[in-house]
């Protein structure tokens, strides 16, 4: 053990019976995690984005470097800034009008399941936006020289508990991500080494919310898992 070592944090002692059943209880809560596209206008404290961010935080990273920066957005004036130029982005993306479409027709074929078009009025109504950027360099200090690494595997990792903590706290979201996403950059006012990743729209799901069908199919265990 080295000076500034630390030792490993206390595990609750638990029975194998409970084990199992914590994590059958963890799994039948996430279970009912849905991608919402409706957001009702409703608040949602600060204070709960906040515990959020800061639980993705705690996220494991390449050389405990934590490349990522999360820009909580709940101006209505940044939010519209947000929605007009993702969905120009959009528009190019689906080929609305007489532009021709970005997407391959197996992609569009793919996305028409799930009604997604370049329409995206949760990108206002939703009273949350995080937008979570990607820290290409800058390390721990973040002094932007300092190479990161597995910054990709960190940041998926850190968004997945974000989203995860939002639906403990009884929160809907929705992951979106226009391309090109340049333009999030200057809207929130990050450096140049940093690249957006994606937006969630966070808030309680609007009245009439639906979800589509195609979004209840699930793989069982038996396709995601192999055991040896």
């Amino acid at each position: 053990m080295n000076d500034d070592d630390h030792p490993f944090p206390r595990y609750p002692v638990h029975s194998d019976a409970d084990r199992i059943a914590i994590a059958r209880t963890a799994f039948e809560r996430l279970e009912n995690r849905r991608s919402c596209r409706a957001f009702a206008t409703t608040a949602v404290p600060r204070e709960v984005i906040g515990y959020a961010i800061r639980a993705a935080g705690t996220a494991p990273s390449g050389a405990n470097h934590q490349p990522w920066h999360f820009a909580a957005v709940s101006s209505v004036e940044t939010k519209q800034r947000i929605r007009t130029a993702a969905e120009e982005e959009e528009r190019r993306f689906y080929g609305d009008g007489d532009m021709t479409a970005k997407a391959s027709q197996e992609w569009l074929d793919a996305l028409a399941p799930i009604g997604a078009n370049s329409n995206k009025p949760f990108l206002k109504t939703a009273p949350w936006l995080i937008v979570c950027f990607a820290q290409r360099s800058g390390g721990i200090e973040e002094d932007g020289k300092a190479q990161n690494y597995y910054v990709t595997e960190s940041v998926g990792i850190a968004c997945g508990m974000l989203l995860a903590t939002l639906h403990e706290a009884g929160v809907a979201t929705l992951t979106h991500t226009p391309s090109p996403m340049g333009f999030l950059r200057e809207i929130c006012e990050r450096p140049a080494h940093e690249k957006p990743v994606m937006i969630i729209a966070a808030g309680m799901p609007a009245n009439d919310a639906t979800v589509p069908g195609h979004a209840l199919r699930k793989k069982g265990l038996a396709r995601i898992a192999s055991w040896f």
